[in-house]
């Protein structure tokens, strides 16, 4: 099964180009679709029918951004191709967690009922992110502790031990965590509380606030793009230079976090569009983790285009650059569920 991949397009009201997309290609055997959200019921890959699309349609929910467009993609090559399909999802990675760090210290009922716990997401790519990076250091997976920081328009970092997630960054939906493009990152419960008692504000005003107006674009005034943040920031705009340290004030705390968590710190790894492209971003971080062994290599870490490692010569922690590549770890997800003949 040669791996192929289809994106970019805007979801549930335009699904036209996977059409064109599916006629372009060669001999198609399956199909693997990157779901955001397994939620409560699935905590691997699954082969899709018609039941399975059912219940990834009840917990939009839980993904609203995201989830209604993995089901519309889902629909769509089911009705132009008749060939195997499987879900692989971006909550699996972090089915791993323990009940200590996947629980959420609130009434036992509610968390029973409704299900409630830390999910994480990112896990195809923090899945890849890792095993490539244990390949670049030449060392087994299995001996070591990473903090997996994937950086994009989303953002979350994972805390891998043994190749296995034992934290993560990302909660119950994509909203915690990290500061992002346009999402806020975790914030006081009791500031949202606040805000819908005292700030005037419905749930529905809040919440698009929080996931669309938030984050470096509410900071900084720009589209969220880290790149125009960066620009304004090198033209003096304060505003934008504040996004940036804020940016980076919660990235470097939350590594700090996440190496606790994997007991230690053998190897970081940057992945996504920023954390593979952004060597400020990059070198920011860096230079506040001392204390855990990060140093890099400037030239190397301004190079970086690729795979690549990038620490200096003075670290006792690795930093590698990993390429995302959700779309090979798909495969290998379909290929262990079909089988190696697909």
């Amino acid at each position: 099964m040669a791996g192929t991949t289809v994106e970019r397009w805007q979801g549930a009201g335009h699904v036209e180009p996977i059409a064109d997309f599916l006629e372009g290609c060669e001999e198609i055997s399956a199909v693997g679709h990157r779901v955001v959200h397994g939620g409560p019921r699935f905590a691997g890959p699954v082969v899709l029918d018609p039941e399975v699309v059912e219940y990834l349609a009840s917990i939009t929910d839980l993904a609203p951004l995201h989830q209604p467009r993995a089901v519309a993609g889902i629909r769509e090559v089911s009705r132009l191709l008749d060939v195997p399909e499987v879900a692989a999802f971006d909550t699996a990675f972090h089915a791993t967690l323990s009940p200590a760090a996947r629980t959420y210290a609130l009434p036992r009922e509610w968390n029973h009922r409704w299900h409630l716990r830390r999910y994480g997401f990112h896990g195809l790519s923090h899945a890849w992110a890792v095993r490539r990076a244990a390949n670049l250091v030449g060392r087994p997976l299995d001996e070591l502790r990473i903090v997996s920081c994937h950086l994009g328009a989303g953002a979350s970092l994972a805390a891998v031990r043994a190749g296995r997630s034992v934290d993560t960054t990302m909660g119950f939906t994509p909203l915690a965590g990290l500061v992002m493009a346009t999402r806020s990152g975790s914030i006081d419960p009791g500031l949202v509380t606040w805000l819908l008692e005292r700030g005037s504000l419905d749930v529905n005003t809040l919440t698009a606030a929080l996931e669309q107006e938030s984050g470096l674009r509410g900071l900084s005034g720009t589209s969220g793009d880290l790149r125009e943040v960066l620009s304004g920031r090198a033209r003096g705009d304060p505003d934008c230079a504040l996004a940036f340290d804020v940016y980076v004030h919660t990235l470097v705390r939350e590594i700090g976090a996440m190496a606790a968590s994997a007991g230690g710190l053998d190897v970081l790894v940057f992945t996504g569009g920023v954390g593979e492209h952004s060597a400020q971003v990059r070198a920011a971080a860096a230079e506040r983790l001392s204390h855990l062994g990060v140093a890099l290599d400037a030239g190397a870490n301004d190079a970086a285009r690729a795979d690549a490692i990038i620490g200096g010569e003075t670290s006792t922690a690795s930093t590698v650059v990993v390429t995302a590549a959700e779309d090979v770890e798909i495969a290998r997800l379909v290929r262990e569920v079909l089988g190696a003949g697909v």
